[in-house]
């Protein structure tokens, strides 16, 4: 059975739909200025209708890139960074908990009202389900992590140097960046939604400017947009 476009039932066009989509996750900006930006390329749409194409079609996409890359490359094993970071949603404390790999890659993310065993163990086993056991764990000293990695039978793996865990601290700051634009988050759902695409659209666009010239930088930017028409082609 062919599978149905995501386009099916909306009066925007493809090119269209993606860009809005890609500028929401890319840039930390809020709806209304995508409108504007949109509207000098020509392009006539609501910031309404923005932010309903992001929340209709990110989950989507995320999840087309998601498989994509889980089939197409053998996943490394190597290391694990896991870490939490506080996230506002309407005064309220809840924690965003992800997993990287040791080239920076958003893996997956979690986000919880609280940080104790239990949903500790949650987030563990649905890493590991879906990525594999690695060969080292890296992780902060909260104490909920050696607990869990006790239970699962993985302390001998666990790390906690106080320098190894930079890497996910670092990946946090794009979502940083787009949480301060957006004022926090209104909804547990909006927040959870956007933390799954996030991690998923990044990844594509995530290259290491300052590692590269600006030849070789031209060329993963072209790769990575050329990998962005084709995985939402529908």
């Amino acid at each position: 059975m062919p599978k149905k476009s995501p386009f099916l039932y909306f009066k925007t066009s493809p090119e269209i739909t993606r860009l809005a989509v890609m500028l929401c996750v890319r840039f930390p900006r809020l709806f209304r200025n995508e409108e504007d930006l949109l509207q000098e390329r020509g392009v006539d749409e609501n910031h309404e209708a923005v932010r309903y194409l992001w929340y209709r079609l990110g989950p989507s996409f995320a999840s087309e890139i998601s498989k994509h890359r889980i089939r197409g490359t053998k996943p490394i094993r190597w290391r694990r960074n896991l870490n939490d970071v506080l996230v506002g949603k309407n005064s309220e404390r809840h924690y965003l908990r992800c997993v990287v790999d040791h080239e920076g890659e958003v893996l997956g993310s979690y986000v919880a009202r609280k940080r104790g065993k239990k949903v500790t163990l949650k987030f563990l086993r649905k890493a590991m389900r879906k990525y594999g056991q690695p060969e080292v764990i890296v992780t902060d000293r909260l104490k909920s992590y050696g607990v869990a990695m006790k239970e699962l039978g993985n302390a001998h793996k666990q790390k906690t140097s106080r320098w190894l865990n930079n890497r996910v601290e670092s990946s946090h700051l794009p979502f940083r960046r787009r949480e301060r634009a957006m004022l926090c988050f209104r909804r547990m759902r909006s927040l959870r939604t956007f933390a799954a695409v996030h991690a998923s659209v990044y990844n594509v666009f995530n290259s290491e400017r300052s590692l590269y010239s600006r030849s070789k930088f031209k060329l993963n930017r072209a790769a990575s947009l050329s990998e962005w028409r084709s995985l939402c082609a529908g």
